[in-house]
């Protein structure tokens, strides 16, 4: 630890860490934007997978049970279902988020909702989504993405 108390490649308050910040939140905004199919919106999946790193992991937790996708097969479900017009009006969005940042490595807690219509019928819904993300020559990239919806 230096003097200031902050570990060796940490970002001191006011420094680096706020373009960080600024930068995961955009990649954050941008990821839960990707889902939006109100007003005739539709997905675009070459710029979903662009936010992820090479070789990225995404985590389905349910129940008891976890499935692991590659970014590819987490995005190409989704985007059939949200131009199909089984599901409609639906968009997700960040409530509450916690990031920390170390070096070129952060960890955002992102609580979230989510809203639509599905085969004519309205719903609701919330959850957790833990990113792991990482700072490349290219920007920030997730690199890990794990999820859980409320029960």
């Amino acid at each position: 630890m230096s003097a200031r108390g902050i570990h060796p490649g940490a970002h001191a308050e006011g420094s680096l860490q706020d373009s960080d910040q600024a930068q995961i939140d955009a990649v954050i905004a941008a990821f839960f934007a990707a889902f939006d199919n109100r007003k005739g919106r539709t997905p675009d999946p070459d710029r979903l997978a662009r936010m992820f790193a090479d070789h990225a992991v995404v985590a389905m937790h349910q129940g008891t049970g976890c499935v692991i996708y590659t970014p590819e097969a987490f995005i190409a479900p989704r985007v059939s279902l949200l131009e199909s017009g089984e599901l409609v009006e639906f968009h997700e969005w960040e409530d509450t988020a916690t990031t920390q940042v170390l070096g070129s490595v952060a960890v955002r807690t992102s609580r979230y909702a989510k809203s639509g219509v599905r085969n004519g019928d309205s719903f609701t819904g919330a959850g957790t989504k833990f990113f792991q993300l990482a700072r490349m020559t290219c920007g920030w990239r997730i690199v890990a993405l794990s999820w859980i919806d409320d029960a």
